[in-house]
């Protein structure tokens, strides 16, 4: 009888840490007031991407960005361009598979998909802008594309 009790024990505190770590603990990112202004604007903002050392472009027609890229996003050279471009890689990845699953995702959000290839060197303007759109877009529209949270 004791061996059952403590079969059951056991069983009982893996089905009760299961159960807890299936619990959507989400966490709350604060959103400045200057985020706030930017979230709200309606026209749209066209923002090109380009690097004069390279002859790859991104255009993003998003309202906000460009003011939330002035006013809020880190500064440039605050973030190395491998460690923007690893993230990019990750933020691509999850963005292009929702693009391919419309009945799953937003289709309105996820609406093209980005032809980013990690082995190629777009310069550090090219990354930094990109990777601060994902963060923009991650915080906007309350998505996350990587297992992190997105922050400032």
């Amino acid at each position: 009888m004791r061996r059952i009790y403590i079969a059951f024990s056991v069983i009982g505190l893996f089905v009760i840490l299961i159960a807890s770590s299936c619990s959507s603990t989400k966490e709350t990112v604060a959103i400045s007031d200057d985020e706030k202004m930017a979230f709200r604007q309606k026209e749209g903002d066209t923002v090109k991407i380009a690097s004069d050392d390279t002859e790859y472009e991104i255009i993003i027609i998003e309202p906000g960005f460009n003011f939330w890229l002035q006013s809020v996003a880190r500064p440039r050279n605050f973030y190395t361009q491998s460690y923007m471009e690893n993230r990019n890689n990750i933020f691509v990845t999850n963005y292009n598979q929702r693009v391919m699953q419309p009945f799953q995702y937003d289709p309105n959000l996820y609406e093209l998909q980005i032809n980013y290839n990690p082995h190629t060197d777009y310069g550090y303007e090219v990354n930094y802008k990109l990777y601060n759109y994902f963060i923009y877009f991650q915080r906007k529209y309350n998505q996350r594309l990587g297992p992190f949270v997105p922050r400032i």
